[in-house]
């Protein structure tokens, strides 16, 4: 790569719109993680169950899993920025439900877990949505590095909004934790609403079921992103410990909810070294390999977790794995944004995120289903050894991602879409 190819890392802030869409993220991203410590911690008081923070996760993902690939089409079809708004605009009224309930004293989780189904249902058309807007606000030449830097973004809010869900869990109880996600909610939705960009209707094609699945059937057919969604899909499934983060928080390493907000920004503080670096820097040369190896570091640091009886040792293997899934995460979404046309960009971001939140809820239901029968930790170590399996698996069976080279030679070899305005 010539001097010339590198482009300035703080050009990239000269997009009005960008910046407004990273500001939106930050607070969309700090209120959900602010929310999650504390359904986590006020579940678990409420239940002291594993299977019970299991259910959190698998509210969600059943609505995901059902609306993601409409949201897919709908983000093909309707005006991007409109959609976020609207999601988020549901985000906020989730928040202010459980601000309800908590006021209210109520204890019946089931009326969580009812919340939690209309977060899942508005996430399966967010998440297309903003996964395509991105291409849209930067010039293509920017792309790789407004992917490492997005992805810096949700690390910073993941790190910060544990650590703050914590305190104020601790300081104000849920009530204030709830308060505080609505307030973040707002103004993400005010920060959305200030976008200039209209994207319009990106696909032309009739509706049909055929148009409703065929982001299944392009990453079916490009083998490069069928092995590196299913790659992540699969390890995050088997080697996911989060919603476990509560039991070990509270009866293994004997903190409190500070405790949890420090186990649950430890993997985000990892991931946002590794995304201001690539930011920075961009990864060079055989970035499959390396994609490889980075997920096989997460899946031992995982298992140094799932044995640790120490704190500072458990968010140093958390702070490891988050480190090593943020190399996974820029190799595959710049795989995912480059190799895929514009009118097809959200039907494709639909199944990577529909694969995501499978490996991410599903995998929450996973840990808390066999924690309930074999233990918390067994679950963990279990956990960790399949995603080592799945690494050497998927090496052998996706040979030509394996060997994908520099991410940056992969775009230039693609078709070129043309940025919208920015203002």
């Amino acid at each position: 790569m010539t001097h010339r190819d590198v482009v300035p890392a703080r050009t990239i802030f000269h997009h009005r719109d960008f910046r407004f869409y990273l500001l939106s993220r930050l607070c969309a991203v700090l209120a959900v993680q602010i929310e999650s410590v504390a359904i986590g911690w006020q579940i678990y008081e409420l239940t002291g169950s594993a299977l019970a923070l299991g259910y959190t996760g698998l509210a969600q993902f059943i609505p995901f899993l059902a609306l993601c690939l409409f949201g897919g089409q709908v983000a093909d079809r309707v005006d991007r920025r409109a959609i976020l708004a609207v999601c988020q605009t549901v985000m906020l009224l989730c928040s202010l439900l459980l601000l309800a309930f908590t006021l209210g004293h109520i204890n019946d989780v089931r009326f969580v877990y009812g919340v939690l189904v209309l977060f899942g249902a508005a996430r399966a058309f967010h998440a297309p949505a903003g996964s395509a807007l991105t291409p849209h606000l930067v010039p293509p030449e920017h792309l790789t590095r407004a992917v490492a830097i997005n992805s810096t973004t949700w690390q910073v809010a993941t790190i910060g909004g544990p650590a703050v869900g914590g305190i104020l869990y601790g300081w104000a109880g849920a009530t204030g934790a709830y308060a505080a996600s609505a307030t973040l909610c707002a103004l993400s939705v005010l920060w959305i609403l200030m976008l200039k960009i209209r994207t319009g209707r990106a696909s032309a094609e009739p509706l049909s079921l055929a148009t409703l699945v065929a982001g299944l059937g392009f990453v079916r057919r490009q083998r490069l992103l069928l092995g590196s969604i299913t790659l992540d899909l699969f390890a995050v499934l088997f080697g996911g410990a989060v919603a476990l983060l509560p039991i070990y928080a509270r009866d293994i390493l004997h903190t409190g909810p500070w405790g949890l907000g420090l186990l649950r920004c430890a993997p985000a503080a990892g991931a946002a070294v590794v995304a201001v670096f690539l930011a920075l820097r961009p990864m060079g040369g055989n970035s499959g390999r390396k994609m490889f190896i980075a997920v096989g570091i997460f899946g031992a640091a995982t298992l140094v977790f799932g044995m640790s009886r120490s704190l500072p040792l458990s968010l140093l293997a958390l702070a490891v794995a988050g480190a090593a899934d943020m190399i996974s995460v820029v190799v595959r979404h710049t795989l995912e944004l480059m190799a895929t046309p514009d009118d097809m960009r959200g039907r494709v971001g639909s199944v990577n995120m529909m694969c995501i939140g499978a490996s991410n809820e599903l995998g929450e239901f996973r840990a808390g289903g066999l924690a309930e029968y074999v233990g918390a930790v067994p679950a963990v170590v279990a956990g960790a050894v399949g995603t080592l399996a799945v690494v050497a698996i998927w090496a052998w069976a996706f040979p030509e991602l394996r060997n994908v080279d520099r991410l940056e030679s992969f775009a230039k070899k693609q078709p070129a879409t043309p940025a919208a305005p920015t203002g």
